[in-house]
């Protein structure tokens, strides 16, 4: 379903814990981190389209969130071409999307990442409020900002510093993510590294973060984007 100037309908989710920490969800297979994020389908609005992905993606029923505000209208991305099905070029452009934010108000064992058969994430954390953006697919970047802002009026506790960003440098966002076992050794500074097999590489989540393998590979390439449309 796209709108006359070929973007989607789309919803973005920022989900809080009760000390203002963001979900921050690692996209399966991939070095990319986001937000949950869905299209909105036919019939649906948006606060619908939101409560669907939610659960469909991490788990949640709306007894476990508080709405706590949206964005005023739709935030807009272009998606590149190379991000496109090729059947879709020429008529899709990108997304166009409402963004909530969200309050916990249940725990953290009630999210799950495998709540469908088609998980979005294999790995999730809780994150301080200003993401690093860097770790986001480039094109995506300018709307996390902009819903980031919006949205931090809303936020209880928030610490609102300029350098907010510039604290929040995650070393194991500059590592490349290549083949990997489900295994998991902690690591003498914290992180739980998971060695790939036969010992040849190896990839690091941030301290906090709890990884749940895809069962149907062993391998996980290095994907920088993903696939619109």
């Amino acid at each position: 379903m796209l709108d006359r100037d070929g973007f989607r309908p789309n919803v973005g989710i920022i989900l809080l814990n009760q000390k203002s920490q963001v979900f921050w969800g690692k996209r399966i297979r991939t070095h990319s981190w986001q937000f949950p994020q869905g299209g909105i389908d036919r019939g649906e609005n948006p606060e619908q389209a939101m409560l669907r992905e939610l659960h469909e993606e991490v788990g949640l029923m709306p007894q476990h969130v508080q709405v706590l505000a949206r964005t005023r209208d739709w935030l807009r991305y272009e998606v590149p071409d190379r991000f496109i099905r090729r059947d879709a070029r020429g008529h899709y452009k990108g997304q166009k999307q409402i963004w909530f934010l969200l309050q916990l108000v249940g725990h953290d064992w009630d999210l799950n990442l495998r709540a469908t058969d088609h998980p979005e994430f294999d790995a999730w954390r809780w994150n301080d409020y200003w993401v690093p953006l860097e770790a986001v697919v480039e094109f995506k970047r300018g709307v996390y900002e902009m819903a980031l802002i919006e949205l931090s009026r809303y936020v209880p506790r928030l610490d609102f510093r300029e350098d907010a960003r510039a604290d929040h440098r995650n070393r194991y966002l500059r590592g490349g993510i290549r083949q990997r076992e489900a295994g998991q050794v902690q690591g003498a500074d914290g992180f739980a590294h998971y060695t790939a097999q036969g010992g040849a590489s190896s990839f690091e989540l941030p301290p906090g973060a709890s990884f749940d393998p895809d069962p149907q590979t062993n391998l996980m390439p290095a994907v920088s984007g993903e696939r619109e449309a």
